[in-house]
């Protein structure tokens, strides 16, 4: 009785000891897993821009061919917004956004080998470009 006791309980918490996968993937693994179109672990500037014109081409609701602060839902700070908005119009053109996320990307690759890696996406300019690729 004792061991059927203890196999039942061994049973009921090996589910405690595994994590559960998406929940358990750091948030820069999670942004490498889906923008790495080619599985190679890292990502690279191409894929980032597919990424990123596809967020746009999301994101962008109203058909006006811009993100304003409301269409962006958070991926930027007002500050953030107002320097990456060349012609200070409050919003941002597809070309605009990629133009960022080609920035950050650029920013983010210190080795300049151009690809970023997981500890590279949790670097400041990592972390806001996985928010714009989400």
């Amino acid at each position: 009785m004792l061991n059927r006791t203890l196999l039942l309980a061994a049973l009921l918490a090996a589910p405690l000891a595994l994590p559960a996968s998406a929940e358990a993937k750091p948030k820069a693994d999670r942004t490498i897993a889906a923008v790495d179109t080619d599985s190679d672990g890292t990502i690279d500037i191409a894929e980032v821009k597919a990424a990123a014109a596809a967020v746009f081409d999301k994101l962008e609701k109203d058909a006006d061919g811009t993100l304003d602060a409301k269409e962006l839902k958070g991926r930027l700070s007002r500050q953030q917004l107002m320097k990456a908005d060349p012609d200070n119009d409050g919003t941002l053109t597809k070309d605009e956004y990629v133009a960022l996320a080609e920035s950050l990307f650029k920013a983010a690759d210190p080795d300049n080998d151009g690809t970023l890696d997981a500890k590279e996406m949790k670097s400041p300019a990592g972390k806001t470009l996985a928010r714009l690729l989400k």
